[in-house]
């Protein structure tokens, strides 16, 4: 944090001279993060990990749109998006991200940079991107009406930047004007509560129904008068002979009589189990072969569409929105994230795919062998693959090309030959004449 904490102390703004940003709703603009309450269900934590890990799997690009192209940026910025900052990879930050996205449904992340001189003045030149968990947010605007965001921290620590300086992705943006959420800015789980308690109501009723299970199955009646030692005594050596019993019968004398408790356990049943369980995860958008791993491609497919897909298109204008200038986004700079490969794909519709790929020369020899899983090869770098059934017939046909050009040519010969031989012939005749 030393880094982070070096850079907003270089590049902060002081709170003087502002007032808090004007809002539509009269209300004040301090948001308290957050709650944590539905992190107490494994049910939660399984679908929001669900999803999280998924993400992981996306790459950010830098690129720049040419018409309907999209050329990839190698630049400073890439690297920044390839290595985030000293203690992060770029898997971390995209699981630190939504983490506190799905936390918080509010998420901020801090690129860091030095200003450096440039043809056109000073120039950011990005050194970090660091996620920030603040306990406290406030939004302000100066006099002329700059938009601000204060963070304050556990350790007490508070700082200001500009909001334009700032990486804020929202989830579930609606009723407040700055953050995602509810109209206080945090995660609106009341009608998630209710489910997570009727399930924590049942699991509780299996629990309390397996000790029931355990508790006293019957009474042994003695027909006699018995002293409380020698009771204790008997009951001691009957829980022994029970102990030691492995055919399932056991023997009294006619003084004893085994009386049984009819104990009904009521379990509840798998389907209202199941119910509860697709209700919670209903609300994260992850259907259950998705949590349990056993989906179909359609299912899945449904699944990036409705839940995944969203998300990425947030990250990716959230980071383009604050890491370009006005002049660079219209020169059509943006971050873009990407999917991961063949998402949807199993290896027989890799192969279908590739196919078709390769017939047509549209992809590259190590790209083939990467999507199934192979090393890339030093000597096969930008090598177009193609099929040997495409080549040798390009190959066949550019041959019959070549006979036809080299047949039409010693025809052309042949008839010059004849027009030779013809003017020859008028030559002679002509001369005789």
């Amino acid at each position: 944090m030393g880094v982070l904490t070096n850079f907003v102390n270089k590049f902060k703004n002081n709170k003087e001279n502002k007032h808090y940003a004007k809002v539509l709703n009269n209300l004040y603009p301090v948001f308290s993060q957050f709650g944590t309450d539905i992190y107490a269900s494994d049910v939660v934590q399984q679908a929001i990990s669900c999803i999280v890990s998924e993400m992981k799997k996306i790459s950010p690009q830098h690129i720049r749109e040419d018409g309907m192209d999209s050329v990839p940026v190698n630049g400073d910025i890439q690297r920044l998006l390839n290595y985030p900052n000293g203690t992060m990879t770029q898997s971390d930050i995209l699981e630190k991200i939504f983490w506190s996205l799905f936390l918080n449904y509010n998420s901020f992340i801090i690129p860091t940079y030095d200003l450096v001189p440039s043809t056109e003045g000073l120039k950011r030149k990005y050194t970090g991107l660091y996620p920030i968990q603040p306990i406290n947010v406030e939004f302000l605007q100066d006099a002329s009406d700059t938009l601000f965001v204060k963070f304050q921290f556990r350790n007490n620590y508070e700082t200001t930047l500009r909001y334009s300086d700032v990486i804020h992705i929202k989830y579930r943006f609606s009723v407040n004007e700055f953050m995602g959420g509810n109209e206080a800015g945090q995660p609106d789980n009341n009608a998630l509560l209710k489910t997570l308690e009727l399930n924590n109501t049942l699991l509780q009723g299996v629990a309390k129904a397996m000790k029931s299970s355990f508790a006293i199955n019957g009474v042994i009646k003695y027909n006699t008068l018995l002293d409380d030692g020698k009771m204790e005594a008997n009951i001691k050596s009957l829980e022994q002979h029970l102990a030691n019993n492995e055919s399932g019968f056991l023997g009294l004398d006619m003084k004893g009589e085994f009386i049984p408790l009819q104990n009904k356990i009521q379990l509840v049943d798998a389907t209202t189990l199941k119910f509860i369980d697709e209700k919670i995860l209903r609300h994260f958008g992850v259907p259950l072969p998705i949590l349990t791993g056993d989906y179909t491609k359609e299912q899945y497919e449904a699944f990036y569409q409705k839940t995944l897909e969203p998300l990425i298109i947030s990250i990716g204008q959230a980071f383009s929105n604050a890491m370009f200038t006005e002049r660079e986004k219209s020169f059509g700079n943006k971050i873009v994230f990407y999917p991961h490969e063949l998402i949807f794909m199993n290896t027989d519709q890799k192969i279908q795919l590739f196919d078709l790929l390769v017939d047509s020369a549209s992809c590259y020899q190590n790209e083939l062998r990467t999507a199934f899983g192979l090393r890339p090869l030093p000597e096969l770098v930008g090598k177009i693959a193609q099929s040997s059934n495409k080549t040798n017939a390009e190959n066949n046909k550019q041959k019959e090309d070549d006979n036809q050009d080299d047949n039409q040519q010693d025809e052309g010969e042949d008839d010059s030959q004849e027009d030779d031989n013809q003017d020859d012939d008028g030559g002679d005749d002509n001369a005789k004449e």
